[in-house]
Formats: C-alpha cells, structure tokens, sequence
C-alpha cells in the first residue's frame, strides 16, 4: 500500500503538535501513523484512499459505527444548527439524563462532563468529600485516564508516580493493588480501612490486554467497601452501553456500584463524561451540594442529542445482539486459529471487544471454556498462563505486536489496536464478511 500522503502529514505535524499527535496512542505504528480522511460503517479511508477494516472505533465510542443511523444524524445536525451552545440549562440534557437513570441499575442521579478523564476526577473528589477520607484503592495495570490520583504505579505498600510532573506526595494518597486478587483487597482494608474513600476500579480491564473478572471478585470489593464505609466506584468509561447492553457491565455481573463513570458510547462518538450514582452522592456536586464540579462545555446539546439518539437506536433495534454475535464469531475463530498457529498466545474479550495477546503460555492453547475469551476459568489447561491483571500484559511480546504484526495487518487492510494493551471494538456497521476477511489476515500474519 501507498501511504506517502499519511507520511507527509505527519512531517507537517511534528513540526507543530508534540510527537505530530494529539493523543499519545495515536503515534503508532511506527515510523509514522496512518492519517485518516473519512469512514465508511465499518471501514475507514486514509489520506492516500487505502480502505481499511476498522477495528479501532475511534477507541471505543462508535458502537454504530461511522455511518449514524438518520435518527442520529438528524438529532445531531439539527441540535448543530440551532447553535453551537448556551452555557445554560437545555431539555436534551434532561432527557439523556432520564434514559441513563432508566436503564443503568444504580444510577439514580447523573452529571454530564466533558471526558472520561474528567469524570473519574470528579469522582475521587466526590469519594474523599463524602467520606472525609484520603486515600484511592485502583488496579495495578488499571487506567482511569490522565489524572494525578490514578497516574500511579508500584504497590500498596510502594506507590510512585506513573509519570513526571507528579508530586509523590500525591501517590501517597493512592493504593495500587492487584485486579483479581481478593486476598490483596483485603489485607489493603486491614491496614487501610478508616482511610479508604473508595475502590475504583473497571469491572472488566478493558485498557490493558482485556482482563476479565474472576468469579466473586467484584462481589468481594462490594462487600469490603461496604463493610467499612468507602465507597465502590466502577469505571465504565470503556463499558459502558457496550458490555452488558443498556444496564451496562455492573447489569451483566449483577453489581450495585455506589457510583459509575462513562465516557465514550454515552457521547454518541462526541467529547462526553458522566458521573452517575446514588442521589445521596452525586446531590452532593454543587450547586446541589458542597462538591465543586463545573464545566463550560459540560451537557452540550449536540453530544447529548447524539448520546440519546444512538442509546434509543440501541433500544430499538438489534445493536447489542448484532455487535456480541460478531465479537463470538472473532473470539471463537481467533482461538482456533491459535490453536494451529500460535497456542501461546491468549485470546481476550468478551461481547463486542476482542484481542489476541501475545502471551507466553507453554501449556498447550485455550480450553473450550474459554474459546469465547478468556474467563479466568480454573479448569482451563491455560489459567496459570492467561493474564490474570493488566500488568500481565506488560510481559507478553509487546515488540512483535507493534513492529511485525500490526504494519503487516494494515497491509492486509485490517486495522487493530495501536499497541499490545487496548481493546479492539466490534461496531453496528460491521459486518460478517468483515469478520471472515479479519479471520483471514490474522491467519496470515501470525
């Protein structure tokens, strides 16, 4: 393939945006990454016109795809052109805020922001207001966005900052432990317990090879925070609307969170954030409470016009059984293909995410246990070997991944995730066919 026009974009780029990207992921593969001019349901198109089967989905937020349904672009453009945005109260926030409170089990009450990121601020800072307490417990390997609590390594005994330009003094009040250990979680709460504002975690580690949960793991975390009045906050940035349909991961895994952040799906593919939870919590954000939270940008009409239409789309049509059967048919056929080509490697994911990693396993490949995804399932041949945690993944062979297998897959036409770590999405506007000529080029390029 010709990728000469991406090649020079990102010569322009270097020369005005740090690292020629926005965003640090982006800057894969290298030498240079792939710029792109448009997409087409389940295809993008980049600035040299090479058509690609898109895994990546905008990293999660296009659970239609690039195509919107006309309901959805209807909303969009007709909220657009009725002004860019107020910096006042409008109905479509009111309404989006109504639909989430229907269909996701705890969510009572719900403040719209503007990322991610600044939903999982706001909740550590909701967390420590409401209990009067310092310290965050979250996962080793876990991600909750660029922000100072979370950006931490080590362990509980050892935090450190994950980056520069963090205080250790700020790590000081973070607990890293291990996803999946439950022995962790509660020696963390013999020691740490009258501190402990709250335990953040994603139920299923969807930023770090795909992680799932072992069975009673979230159960155990639900009661321990109970137990000593902190406060269970799952991320559901990544899962939200796409594990567990409308009710989300906590409906699938029959979890009640005290308090729930979105980000991705929830926006309709625009910038979005939301802090969701019980009303004695979220009440507390001013000016309801004594919790600062604002945002200029924050409930625009535009990402709530498209973060509704595309949850009521879901609603009304078959999204979520059409995404879950194709992420089945990749898994499964993934795991087979493994089998024959590379038993050491993991097959990862569940409903509409999907990834291979490159593990290291000697113990022959995936069991039919976990041909679907990895299930943390003791009875599997594999258990010892399959990632039990984020941090796992930092040991498989994450080289290979970036410079041998991801370019080869672009030549094949196929797009997956930029590295080793994040997840690949299923979307409404893929297709079978998509799905037989992924199968193909992994095969190949195994």
């Amino acid at each position: 393939m010709n990728h000469e026009a991406s090649r020079s974009l990102y010569g322009r780029a270097l020369s005005v945006l740090p690292g020629g990207v926005n965003s640090s992921v982006r800057a894969a593969p290298q030498p240079y990454p792939l710029f792109v001019e448009r997409g087409d349901g389940g295809h993008v198109i980049d600035a040299d016109g090479n058509r690609y089967i898109d895994w990546v989905q905008g990293l999660g937020p296009l659970l239609l795809g690039h195509d919107t349904p006309e309901p959805v672009q209807s909303a969009v453009q007709s909220r657009a052109a009725e002004g860019p945005m107020y910096g006042m109260p409008s109905e479509i926030e009111v309404e989006h805020a109504e639909f989430v409170c229907r269909h996701v089990p705890s969510v009572e009450m719900i403040r719209f922001v503007n990322s991610g990121t600044e939903a999982t601020v706001s909740a550590c800072r909701l967390a420590r207001a409401v209990t009067e307490r310092n310290k965050i417990v979250v996962m080793q390997g876990g991600y909750h966005g660029a922000q100072e609590t979370t950006l931490v390594e080590g362990d509980a005994d050892h935090p450190k900052p994950s980056t520069a330009g963090i205080p250790q003094s700020f790590a000081e009040h973070t607990i890293p432990i291990p996803f999946n250990d439950t022995d962790a979680a509660r020696e963390v709460f013999e020691k740490h317990g009258d501190d402990i504002a709250a335990v953040l975690v994603e139920p299923v580690q969807a930023n770090m090879g795909i992680v799932y949960p072992e069975d009673g793991y979230h159960e155990k975390l639900r009661t321990l925070t109970s137990r000593h009045g902190s406060l269970l906050i799952f991320d559901e940035v990544i899962t939200g609307f796409r594990i567990g349909g409308l009710q989300c991961a906590q409906g699938k895994f029959d979890i009640d969170p005290d308090i729930t952040t979105f980000g991705k799906i929830i926006g309709g593919g625009y910038p979005v954030g939301a802090i969701g939870g019980k009303t004695e919590y979220i009440e507390q954000f001013t000016p309801a409470g004594d919790v600062f939270q604002a945002g200029t940008f924050s409930g625009h009409p535009v990402t709530m016009a498209a973060g509704l239409e595309t949850l009521k789309y879901c609603a009304e049509h078959d999204v979520h059984d059409h995404v879950n059967e194709l992420g089945q048919q990749l898994r499964e056929g993934l795991s087979d293909i493994l089998a024959d080509q590379a038993p050491e490697y993991t097959v990862v994911g569940t409903d509409s995410i999907f990834k291979v990693v490159f593990t290291r396993g000697e113990d022959g490949p995936q069991d039919d246990c976990c041909a679907n995804g990895c299930r943390q399932d003791h009875s599997c041949s594999r258990y010892a070997t399959c990632p039990k945690r984020g941090t796992d993944v930092k040991g498989a062979e994450t080289d290979r991944y970036a410079r041998l297998f991801r370019p080869q897959m672009i030549e094949e036409g196929v797009l997956v995730s930029q590295n080793q770590f994040e997840s690949n999405f299923v979307s409404y506007g893929h297709t079978e066919e998509d799905v037989e000529e992924t199968l193909e080029a992994y095969k190949s390029t195994l």
